[in-house]
């Protein structure tokens, strides 16, 4: 009956944690698109410029502790990254995760198809080497740009 009862609350605390993990999800899909869509406002209020500024800023409105704006043109340019200045300008089209996945690519066929949507790679968490699963929303802004913005898994 002990040893009953013990699996009955371990298989319980489970459940409780797959809950708090999937509630932890939703929300975390929900910030993404809610930057997301402030940042393609922002741009069509004030212009790619005023844009790429703000999304480029560590300290924005488009930077949290769990996720982060990314601005990028549809031939696959990044236009804007706080954490990876060092990408900005670089057309990443045909760059590969370490599963061989072009999830740039995926990125610009959903903005330019359905205009939003998911993809999920492996990409190296800020100030990481070491790459991680992602999961990224990106919106598309206009025929040139969109946004996007992810979580680590």
């Amino acid at each position: 009956m002990k040893k009953l009862m013990i699996v009955a609350l371990a298989t319980l605390f489970a459940f409780v944690m797959a809950g708090n993990v999937f509630a932890d999800e939703a929300a975390l899909k929900k910030e993404c698109v809610e930057k997301c869509e402030a940042a393609a406002k922002l741009i069509k209020e004030k212009g790619l410029d005023a844009g790429k500024a703000e999304i480029n800023k560590k300290e924005s409105p488009f930077v949290s502790a769990n996720t982060y704006v990314f601005l990028q043109k549809m031939d696959g340019t990044m236009d804007a990254h706080p954490f990876s200045p060092a990408l900005i300008g670089k057309n990443l089209i045909d760059m590969k995760d370490v599963n061989g996945k072009q999830f740039f690519k995926e990125f610009v066929t959903l903005a330019k198809g359905a205009g939003s949507g998911w993809v999920d790679y492996m990409w190296p968490k800020p100030g990481e080497e070491k790459p991680s699963a992602k999961s990224s929303y990106v919106l598309k802004v206009d025929d040139n740009t969109f946004v996007g913005a992810g979580y680590y898994k």
